[in-house]
């Protein structure tokens, strides 16, 4: 095994821990592990990653569920027109895709490109709301009232956005929890995650006829990827992961501006 390649299965264990810590946000360092220390085409990457968060994301909402702090009917409402934008995403539209976008004189978009400066731009959306992070815990409303409306075209997007980048979307998601369900910021992290979960495993499906699996690798990275959350939640009781979480939006930010410059300097040197 490769000095890279031990790198990155060390990535994995970086990822769990960061959700353990501070419940999110480690998802988003998948896809450029992937392409960038394995070696892996980007739409394969985004498969993979899905899978990863799925799993990952599962183990956190079977603690949470423990805890009594998932929402299941909120979690019911706004994973349905997710998970199907997400599985369609997958199955129709990323193969859709055309390997050459567009050129101007000697650039020339392709599609690895395009997925790598979308998923980019996903970063710096996400390092943002982790920088700006101000959410405080409300007290729970005695009944929760849905604006469906609302909620279709949130989950539509987030399912698109899941499907096309391969990360779980929480820093889409959790705020419109708290917002258009008005579920506490405690129950809304919790909730997000079994959406999570279940949106992920789903737009994965919608891979399988489409992308060769590397079975052996993918359950491997992602056993260490479990092994970390453990790990993060542990070192959570010694740990603040609020203060964690803006350093760590600070990192994800330089990635994001990282592998725009990457991707075009490629191109234009």
């Amino acid at each position: 095994m490769e000095i890279i390649e031990v790198l990155g299965f060390a990535s994995a264990l970086v990822i769990g821990v960061v959700l353990g810590l501070i419940g999110g946000g480690g998802s988003i360092l998948t896809v450029p592990i992937f392409v960038y220390l394995m070696n892996i085409n980007p739409v394969t990457a985004t498969a993979y990653s899905l899978f990863v968060v799925g799993i990952s994301a599962l183990v956190g909402t079977i603690v949470n569920l423990k805890k009594r702090l998932v929402h299941i009917r909120t979690a019911i409402v706004f994973s349905v027109p997710a998970f199907i934008a997400v599985y369609l995403t997958r199955k129709y539209l990323v193969p859709a895709i055309p390997g050459y976008i567009f050129s101007l004189e000697e650039f020339i978009l392709t599609k690895e490109m395009a997925i790598m400066i979308f998923f980019a731009a996903i970063m710096i959306l996400a390092s943002i709301s982790m920088i700006r992070n101000t959410r405080k815990e409300e007290l729970p409303k005695e009944k929760i009232q849905y604006n469906y409306v609302l909620i279709l075209i949130e989950g539509i997007i987030v399912g698109v956005v899941t499907g096309i980048v391969g990360a779980g979307g929480g820093f889409l998601i959790i705020p419109a929890l708290v917002l258009l369900a008005k579920l506490p910021m405690k129950q809304a992290v919790a909730t997000s995650l079994l959406i999570i979960a279940s949106k992920s495993l789903i737009g994965f499906v919608g891979d399988v006829q489409n992308i060769a699996i590397e079975w052996s690798f993918l359950f491997l990275f992602t056993t260490i990827s479990i092994a970390g959350i453990f790990l993060g939640m542990y070192l959570s009781n010694f740990i603040q992961g609020k203060k964690l979480e803006k350093g760590f939006g600070w990192f994800v930010l330089l990635m994001g501006i990282y592998i725009i410059f990457k991707e075009v300097s490629y191109q234009v040197l």
